[in-house]
């Protein structure tokens, strides 16, 4: 195995797969260090190499760990049996067994370095040795193919892991089951069936948008989490599409969702002179057309977010029309005209139940004139019982 060669060989491999050069150095230097040790020390031992890049020219060093009595159970192998070495490796009381291939007592070690230490590694250099037999070639060889792999994927990993929280592009590849898998780059997105938008179907070939969960490492190598569904996915869309919003100048300050239906969004201005709503919207509601384009013509009501709670319920309830708020304990009483209550509740209780979301209050809905309240919203979330008051009160009041 001739070493200059082999570190050429493996550049160009580190190259094609963009791994860092002194990524590659690195690897290198274990490949080298495990044949050194292969061919020429005994098992247990621990080798270093430093591997000049340039020159392909190698030195190696035998690394021993500097213990005492303190940190080390000192107790002889008598029968020489390697399997015992490594098992009396594990730790006991906070204690390693003592391994003379591996460690270095403190009195010994300052014998060759006189400030020593507890911990510290003491490195002896070892004979030059630049040919390898084919058995030790061939141990090196597994050794960069599967640094190489780790490196690649812990690369792939770091790269998707800063794009967590944020939007991006992919194209659908193909369809198992009910998740979809997107091409996103240099991996494959996973999308599940709940972070998926109700009713929109994904064929191979087309591309979407979409937001990444998680970035989790599995064995099988990083898997990236997306979705569709996911609120935020909302507001990311719109922080690419305003300027302004990505900038800072309006902030998005809440956001309610029911994917493939509606979304209701809160904005606030930071800057005087700038209409928070009509920078979201766009001019001839350009900018908002595109996210619900994105969106599959999903329905986006904007709102103001004013500093009054009040008023932040008023506004939530748009497109109805609202009366009075008043606020007890933990719940807000609206009051409506008679003619902007089914409005005000919306299909199936959509409406009230997205302004309770978007404003974090229990809204309950009543008419003018009415002293038994019609409808009922919590934040959280409203049960079948009230679902069922809701449907029924709309046909009633139709």
């Amino acid at each position: 195995m001739d070493i200059r060669e082999f570190t050429s060989a493996i550049s160009q491999i580190a190259t094609e797969k963009e791994i860092p050069q002194e990524k590659v150095v690195e690897i290198i230097e274990q490949a080298v260090a495990t044949a050194y040790k292969k061919e020429y020390r005994e098992k247990g031992e621990v080798v270093k190499a430093k591997v000049d890049p340039k020159t392909g020219e190698a030195e190696f060093w035998l690394v021993k760990t500097v213990v005492d009595e303190t940190t080390a159970i000192f107790q002889e192998d008598e029968e020489g049996d390697e399997e015992f070495t490594e098992r009396n490796e594990e730790e006991e009381e906070g204690k390693v067994r003592y391994n003379p291939k591996k460690h270095i007592t403190l009195k010994e070690a300052k014998k060759i370095k006189k400030d020593a230490k507890l911990g510290d590694e003491i490195e002896t250099l070892l004979e030059k040795k630049q040919d390898f037999g084919r058995i030790a070639a061939q141990t090196a060889k597994q050794v960069i193919l599967q640094k190489i792999k780790e490196t690649e994927r812990n690369l792939v990993f770091s790269e998707y892991k800063d794009k967590e929280n944020e939007v991006i592009s992919g194209i659908v590849q193909r369809v198992e089951g009910k998740n979809v898998l997107m091409d996103i780059g240099k991996i494959l997105g996973i999308m599940h069936k709940e972070e998926q938008i109700p009713g929109e179907i994904y064929r191979p070939g087309q591309r979407y948008k979409a937001y990444v969960l998680s970035v989790e490492d599995s064995p099988k190598g990083p898997a990236v989490m997306l979705s569709r569904a996911f609120p935020k996915f909302v507001s990311k869309l719109f922080e690419l599409e305003v300027p302004e919003i990505s900038a800072g100048t309006v902030e998005i300050k809440s956001i309610a969702r029911e994917p493939g239906s509606r979304t209701k969004i809160a904005v606030h201005s930071k800057e005087e002179g700038i209409d928070p709503v009509g920078t979201a919207v766009g001019q001839r509601g350009t900018r908002v057309g595109a996210i619900i384009s994105e969106l599959g013509g999903e329905k986006i009501d904007i709102v103001e977010y004013p500093e009054k709670p009040e008023d932040f319920i008023k506004n939530a309830l748009a497109p109805a029309k609202v009366s009075e708020v008043d606020i007890k304990e933990n719940r807000a009483v609206v009051t409506v005209p008679e003619d902007q209550l089914s409005l005000a509740i919306g299909r199936e209780g959509q409406n009230v139940r997205l302004a309770a979301k978007l404003t974090g209050w229990r809204i309950d809905v009543k008419a003018i004139g009415k002293d038994k309240i019609e409808e009922t919203a919590e934040a959280e979330e409203i049960d079948e019982k009230n679902e069922d008051v809701e449907e029924e009160q709309i046909k009633n009041d139709q």
